[in-house]
């Protein structure tokens, strides 16, 4: 009886600490070429978005960022696609499923509603890529060559969108506060 209890024992013990080690190993970075598809599809979706902003963006600073983001990522989709040819990969042609949607949204607002969606959305995915690429750049090779080139832009643009969202609170804090005088 008693073994039987330690068997049972140690299953339970091993089963629980199953999760716990497969939470401790280290994640893995996407391989080279998937990195470097997502880079083409996030640069035409940039561009895109960049000219959208462009032309329905209220603010002239959301408008001078769309045409920075156009231009910045017209440059380094260039590059990746030269990363994706070195690695013998075919970059795809239009933007993720996912991106496509995201566009669709900001299409159908204008105005500070417009503004403040692309803003937010444009800091929440330069993070994110931020993150990709940091890791990506850990490694070597074309799209590792690639990731380290970009990142210095993809900061820049972090930088510009977290001022635009500052400038965007302060004036909606002093439309408030003159609201209630």
């Amino acid at each position: 009886m008693k073994s039987k209890l330690s068997l049972i024992a140690g299953a339970i013990a091993a089963t629980l600490a199953l999760p716990l080690a497969l939470a401790a190993e280290p994640a893995t970075a996407p391989a080279p070429d998937h990195f470097i598809k997502e880079a083409v599809q996030g640069n035409l979706a940039e561009v895109k978005v960049g000219e959208l902003a462009q032309q329905k963006g209220a603010s002239e600073g959301v408008k001078d960022f769309g045409a920075t983001l156009a231009k910045d990522h017209a440059t380094a989709n260039d590059k990746a696609k030269e990363a994706a040819q070195n690695l013998g990969v075919s970059p795809p042609s239009e933007p993720s499923a996912k991106q496509k949607t995201m566009y669709h949204e900001l299409e159908a607002l204008s105005g500070q509603k417009f503004d403040q969606h692309f803003v937010r959305d444009m800091v929440k995915d330069h993070k994110e890529d931020i993150a990709k690429y940091q890791e990506e750049a850990e490694g070597s090779g074309p799209a590792a060559d690639y990731a380290k080139a970009i990142l210095p832009d993809l900061r820049k643009h972090l930088k510009t969108a977290e001022q635009l969202e500052k400038q965007q609170r302060s004036a909606s804090a002093s439309e408030s506060s003159s609201k209630m005088k």
